[in-house]
């Protein structure tokens, strides 16, 4: 139980203590994870626990489109893939179709390994 205490209050003081930049790569390993554990629950025929995962993913793409600054002209192609990938969570969720559910994974692992190479030039340049 402690330690169950300790591991929530390190994850509390990461999120809170974190750059903006940082919690977005953060969204970004949520969602993989999700999507990941769905993909498991879906092999195991546990269809409440993949939509369950299933939902968080698409929350996070769900937030991730809404923060998007369309005074930027990059904004409208991140708008689109965030679209793909919503679409394909959904269609995942309603069929529980294993393949679907890994090609959105795959769109979403590239839009993170994206952001972290965005973020070390970023670094670089300071």
């Amino acid at each position: 139980m402690a330690y169950n205490n300790a591991a929530a209050a390190y994850q509390n003081s990461k999120v809170q203590t974190a750059t903006p930049a940082d919690l977005s790569l953060m969204l970004y390993d949520g969602a993989i994870k999700f999507c990941n554990i769905a993909i498991v629950a879906i092999e195991n025929n546990d269809v409440m626990k993949a939509s369950d995962n299933i939902i968080k993913a698409e929350k996070i793409i769900v937030e991730f489109r809404s923060t998007l600054d369309f005074k930027y002209p990059v904004a409208k192609d991140f708008d689109l893939i965030y679209d793909y990938i919503y679409r394909r969570l959904v269609e995942a969720n309603i069929k529980k179709d294993k393949e679907i559910l890994e090609d959105a994974l795959n769109h979403i692992r590239d839009m993170r390994d994206t952001w972290k190479e965005v973020m070390k030039l970023s670094k670089q340049g300071k």
